[in-house]
């Protein structure tokens, strides 16, 4: 169960007493959630910036100290991301790019890491995957209501209507 993310803290709310102790703290939590999985400098901002005992002078001076040790590195992230989702699942453009959107990255780092992604994993070879799996659970779409379920499956995995269309054209002829 996920927990609730409390209120946008304002500045006025933050108490720093001892900034040397609260420059620890603050890298000793991002240490610790980049330690339980990767994040976005944007994300982890918004994690760090959480708590009352910091502030933003403090949590951009930890960011960039771990940029430093190569921690942080949202290029990086973005092409591990969204080469992990295409492996987890197979899906489409459309589908990775409304995912990656929720990363917390510049718009450009996204579409470069899409880009880079699916150089590797050819989304004609995922949509292939995609059917081969759909087929294995649900057979051969029998009637013209079959045919628009399977064609709905292929548009919410995010693939192209063009290339479901030459997908399903296929298909049919095989049978």
């Amino acid at each position: 169960m996920r927990r609730q993310r409390s209120r946008k803290i304002d500045d006025e709310d933050r108490v720093v007493q001892d900034e040397e102790k609260s420059r620890d703290r603050t890298m000793n939590r991002a240490v610790k959630l980049l330690a339980a999985k990767p994040r976005s400098v944007g994300e982890l901002r918004a994690r760090l910036l959480e708590k009352l005992w910091t502030n933003e002078s403090i949590v951009d001076d930890v960011i960039e100290k771990l940029k430093e040790y190569k921690y942080l590195n949202d290029e990086q992230f973005a092409l591990d991301t969204a080469l992990s989702k295409l492996r987890q699942k197979p899906q489409g453009r459309r589908r990775l790019q409304r995912a990656m959107s929720q990363k917390k990255l510049e718009q450009e780092v996204v579409e470069d890491a899409i880009d880079a992604a699916f150089e590797k994993l050819p989304e004609d070879e995922l949509i292939d995957a995609a059917i081969e799996k759909r087929l294995r659970v649900k057979g051969a779409p029998q009637s013209r209501e079959d045919t628009k379920k399977f064609f709905d499956h292929m548009m919410r995995l995010g693939f192209d209507y063009s290339l479901i269309r030459k997908k399903i054209d296929i298909l049919s002829k095989q049978k």
